[in-house]
């Protein structure tokens, strides 16, 4: 998949569902769970336990029906090493040059963190994809539009905090996109492995996206 084709399909989702598991088992059930409601596109956590062959046993579960990536990343080998496992985009909490420079290097969409305004430009002009607005649960959609303002031509996709009460307002602030976690995927869902709630909570979050989109 071509890095146009992974950044076409972040944006037309909307959503970037960040999920974290016990076992490679819990993590396919959510994700299926998750894409039954419309999301399809998954952000593994280098959190979740055994996280490269989690992403590597989901890849090959269920192939280009889901768009997998890995966050949490927080430097380049375990960049390229995600890759390798099968990651279409990698998503880390901060700006690292060198986790730019491999994921442009091997064609994969790279979203690296940062905040404030020098932060979020410094991270765009060293080749970022998208530029991770985190965390955002403290500043709201205004934030994102006070961003966009002297800052149009980037595209953010803002994380922390986002649930289907805020995601629309996130949208018309002009995120590209939302990276969303246990508003969506609670452990205390995958644990009690009641996966219909996520699919209810896909479905309700796909429409808040679609209300703006």
């Amino acid at each position: 998949m071509t890095k146009l084709e992974q950044m076409q399909r972040i944006e037309e989702c909307g959503i970037v569902a960040i999920i974290r598991a016990n076992s490679s088992n819990e993590l396919i059930e959510a994700a299926v769970a998750i894409q039954t409601g419309g999301v399809d596109v998954i952000e593994i956590t280098m959190t979740t336990p055994d996280a490269l062959q989690v992403i590597g046993e989901v890849s090959a579960r269920l192939g280009n029906a889901v768009l997998i990536g890995v966050g949490s990343v927080l430097d380049a080998e375990t960049a390229r090493a995600a890759m390798l496992a099968g990651a279409e985009f990698v998503v880390s909490p901060v700006t690292k040059p060198d986790i730019i420079e491999i994921c442009n290097r091997y064609g994969k969409a790279v979203i690296p963190g940062a905040f404030t305004p020098t932060e979020i430009l410094y991270a765009w002009e060293t080749g970022a994809d998208y530029v991770k607005v985190f965390p955002s649960s403290g500043v709201g959609p205004s934030y994102i539009k006070d961003i966009k303002a002297p800052l149009p031509q980037i595209p953010l996709i803002p994380t922390g905090g986002i649930n289907v009460n805020n995601a629309a307002e996130f949208l018309k602030a002009g995120a590209s996109a939302l990276g969303v976690g246990s508003a969506l995927v609670s452990s205390d869902i995958i644990d009690s492995g009641n996966f219909t709630v996520l699919t209810e909570r896909a479905e309700k979050l796909v429409a808040a996206v679609k209300s703006v989109k």
